[in-house]
């Protein structure tokens, strides 16, 4: 949750393990055969491949939880081994949408070393991820693990029908629901979920369906409840205050913020500068190097600029399918999402009036140091004013309250994926949040964050 947002592939690691797929009427990416829903606990536990100290085994869902089409998904699941500690399951979720969680179980497992005494740590790869990943081969070659850059039409068209009307099927409410299962294959136990960027988002919307389910709740680089925002209207503005802060640190003597502006100014390319920076947090949260380039850029030298797009779409922003599907991905955020238009169940004819019309009342002021432009031009935005019009699922109040649980909220200072300003909105949801905003620290504080201060509040507040 891009925005719903988890730009990163690159941020937990790897390449996942086993998923599968059952279905009565397949799409492209789907291995298929026709069958009823039979659901029951985690089966075929055995040593993890890549990480045989963990026990990987199969959580089998329903493909619709309506019972309305047939067929199962088979989830891989990977788990500690210690099922009797003494506070019980905590969930790990990852980002995206699209990305497997069972590749990280070892990497997260030495992030969360010392609260695993008293936790048993699960994680899994969400439906339409890892190998069983949705394949949109275009898109994926178009934006990887990005949720910004922009896709060619083309690649839209040939992922919807690709897709076809299964991809409904994909969204956060399908995502809810089999947690849910999950939880109950886990011995139905309260969870502890923890997640970070797109998964907070899925932890939020777990916590509003199954309040009593839910233990606490750590929210890593906060996707508020009401979902990403496709004009990414708190990104825009927090790249100056980013931009200052690194430039401020690394000793630079130019103003990053009003270069960024004559930059968009002069070329018209805010979208794509905007994602090249929220892909290069992940590289260095200090944005070393950046401001000179927008010096030079600003005054009318852009190759710099251009190198540092192919610098960041090299290093950063190329992923597989099995790594971040970018076909989940646009399946979950057009399901999920309210955009100018209203959600994807809207026809497709008024949606471009619409952006227009909402392009013309945006303001400098909102979107400085960019411009309009920028705003209604970003990538998963486009994805979904072309995507088929679909039946969506509700979506909870805009303003209705988390459980009444411990919640911690944790962000970067140097964030631009999830910047700071909506975690602070999330945590006017919950009844008592604690927020930890860690100075220097980019996307991804527990698994990405050089300053220790993050992983030392998650385990403060988990072993509380």
């Amino acid at each position: 949750m891009t925005s719903t947002r988890g730009r990163v592939a690159a941020l937990l690691g790897a390449v996942a393990v086993v998923a599968g797929t059952t279905l009565a009427t397949p799409a492209v990416g789907f291995a298929a055969t026709a069958g009823p829903a039979r659901v029951g606990g985690i089966t075929g536990q055995a040593p993890c491949p890549d990480a045989p100290e963990f026990s990987c085994g199969t959580l089998t869902v329903p493909f619709d939880h309506s019972g309305a089409t047939p067929g199962t998904l088979d989830l891989e699941v990977a788990v500690t081994g210690n099922t009797t500690a003494p506070k019980g399951d905590l969930l790990f979720l990852t980002g995206g949408p699209g990305q497997p969680g069972v590749p990280a179980i070892k990497r997260m497992a030495g992030k969360l070393e010392p609260v695993l005494k008293d936790y048993h740590l699960v994680m899994y790869d969400q439906r339409g991820t890892g190998r069983g990943a949705l394949q949109c081969p275009g898109l994926q070659e178009d934006m990887g693990s990005s949720d910004l850059a922009l896709p060619r039409k083309q690649s839209i068209a040939d992922c919807a029908a690709a897709l076809g009307p299964n991809a409904r099927h994909y969204s956060t409410a399908d995502t809810v629901a089999d947690i849910d299962l999950l939880r109950r294959a886990l011995g139905d136990r309260r969870l502890t979920l923890d997640g970070v960027s797109y998964g907070s988002f899925v932890a939020e919307r777990y916590a509003l369906a199954h309040p009593a389910h839910v233990a606490r709740l750590v929210l890593d680089s906060v996707v508020p409840q009401q979902g990403f925002d496709p004009l990414d209207l708190a990104a825009l503005p927090a790249s100056a205050r980013v931009l200052r802060a690194a430039c401020q640190a690394t000793g630079c003597t130019t103003d990053p913020a009003a270069d960024l502006a004559a930059t968009v100014r002069r070329y018209g390319n805010g979208a794509q500068i905007l994602s090249a920076l929220t892909g290069y947090e992940f590289i260095d949260p200090n944005y070393g190097g950046v401001p000179e380039i927008l010096h030079e850029a600003a005054a009318g030298q852009p190759a710099k600029l251009q190198d540092f797009f192919d610098l960041v779409r090299r290093q950063v922003d190329t992923a597989s399918a099995e790594e971040l599907s970018q076909g989940l991905h646009s399946a979950a955020l057009c399901a999920d999402s309210r955009f100018p238009w209203g959600t994807t169940d809207t026809p497709v004819a008024g949606r471009a009036a619409a952006l227009e019309r909402t392009r013309q009342r945006l303001t400098a002021e909102q979107t400085w140091p960019y411009d309009p432009a920028t705003a209604t031009g970003l990538g998963s935005l486009l994805v979904c004013l072309d995507w088929p019009r679909e039946q969506v699922p509700s979506a909870p109040s805009d303003h209705r309250k988390l459980p009444d649980v411990p919640v911690l909220l944790l962000g970067g200072d140097r964030d631009l994926s999830t910047p700071y300003e909506v975690l602070y909105q999330q945590a006017e949801l919950a009844h008592d949040p604690q927020i930890v905003i860690v100075p220097g620290a980019a996307h991804s504080v527990q698994n990405r964050a050089a300053n220790p201060a993050g992983r030392q509040a998650v385990y403060d507040f988990l072993l509380k």
